[in-house]
């Protein structure tokens, strides 16, 4: 039995000309999961990241942090493949499609346009870049290859990505459906892990959105 570990990355910049990169939260974040790792002797035989940048910068603060990325470790991580079937749907235009006024709202307001916008895209309502359906499809790709990998017994496999995928994939083994997608991806936590066991039966999930790592204070969901 192997076991996968998919990886929310770290706070990204909401707010600023640059989304796609970690926040100094962010980094903190993916470096007190590295720690933790090293803390309680955890390791892993492989790791995925997918293609943004906020997922590269996680993979590398957290693996950094948790001293497997070394020439020393035992067993250590020779570094990460890139998957871009990981990445994120593109939320900020989705949101601008639906609400051309998105970005110039608050926080709490964004997401009030976001989830409203997310919910005609799933309905196949407007022209977006991705069509919900190969968003599902591309992360479900990505996934069963992810599953096959962490397949061989003491496989530990990583995979650094962001809320949608991995609410997508939990949803799935959930309920056997997508219908669960939207509430789960409002509440996955930044930098948080949702570990799935991988045996004879397929992949089930074990832990959601563990956090335990961060403090009260740097615990964020976006």
């Amino acid at each position: 039995m192997g076991t996968l570990h998919l990886v929310r990355h770290g706070q990204a910049s909401f707010g600023t000309d640059d989304y796609d990169r970690l926040s100094e939260i962010g980094t903190r974040q993916s470096a007190a999961l590295g720690a933790a790792w090293e803390a309680g002797g955890t390791i892993f035989t492989d790791a995925i990241a997918g293609g943004m940048l906020r997922h590269a910068q996680t993979a590398i603060a957290a693996i950094d942090a948790s001293g497997l990325g070394e020439e020393d470790a035992d067993p250590g991580l020779p570094g990460y493949e890139v998957d871009p079937r990981w990445n994120e749907y593109d939320h900020l235009g989705i949101a601008t499609a639906f609400d051309p006024s998105a970005m110039t709202k608050n926080s709490k307001e964004f997401q009030a346009a976001l989830n409203a916008a997310i919910d005609a895209w799933r309905r196949g309502e407007g022209e977006f870049h991705e069509p919900y359906k190969l968003f599902r499809e591309r992360v479900l790709a990505g996934f069963e290859e992810a599953v096959e990998l962490a397949s061989g017994k003491g496989r530990r496999v990583l995979v650094f990505t962001s809320g949608g995928p991995i609410a997508m994939v939990a949803s799935q083994l959930i309920t056997g459906d997508d219908s669960a997608f939207q509430r789960l991806n409002d509440v996955v936590v930044n930098s948080s892990v949702t570990t799935l066991m991988v045996g004879a039966t397929g992949p089930r999930v074990l832990t959601f959105n563990d956090h335990g790592h961060l403090p009260a204070g740097d615990v964020t969901f976006r």
